[in-house]
């Protein structure tokens, strides 16, 4: 990993209260971790992994660009039709697609939830503070992608050298 990785932030402001607090406790998280960081709002959770998409189409995240990792922020509530199945479902298959076809690192913290209060419990920085788990994840990923590549590059100069 660099000195000082830096992590995209693409929040969906939806449920304003709930993400700001799922915001808080991402941003509290890299900033105890000495990273970098840079936050981008699109309207909704399912534009989360499409504005991801079009951040590594123009070579703004991967390992050795502007940024190396991305935490995804929104929060879908249950809601009395069946679009909280699909934007739950299709904003995480667009996250896992990416990061398993790009290799980028990617923390989760779009919360899928039945009620607002389930949503408030998981945001809270002092309950179970979902922002800074999924900074977490997306850095334990991104440490475990940078020992492939220099393992590999050992891999390579042991070769040479024999």
């Amino acid at each position: 990993m660099t000195s000082k990785p830096s992590v995209l932030l693409i929040v969906s402001p939806y449920y304003s209260e709930i993400v700001e607090e799922l915001v808080k406790g991402a941003i509290n998280e890299l900033e105890s971790r000495n990273c970098a960081y840079e936050r981008i709002d699109v309207p909704g959770a399912l534009e989360i992994p499409i504005a991801l998409a079009l951040a590594v189409k123009a070579k703004q995240i991967g390992a050795r660009q502007k940024h190396q990792g991305c935490v995804a922020v929104g929060c879908v509530i249950r809601g009395e039709t069946s679009h909280y199945d699909i934007v739950a479902g299709e904003s995480a298959r667009g996250l896992i697609k990416i990061g398993m076809e790009s290799g980028i690192p990617i923390g989760n913290a779009i919360l899928t939830v039945d009620t607002g209060e389930q949503a408030r419990v998981r945001a809270e920085t002092k309950g179970k503070n979902k922002g800074g788990d999924a900074v977490r994840a997306c850095l334990s990923l991104l440490a475990h992608r940078d020992n492939f590549i220099n393992r590999d590059r050992v891999t390579i100069l042991t070769s040479i050298q024999k």
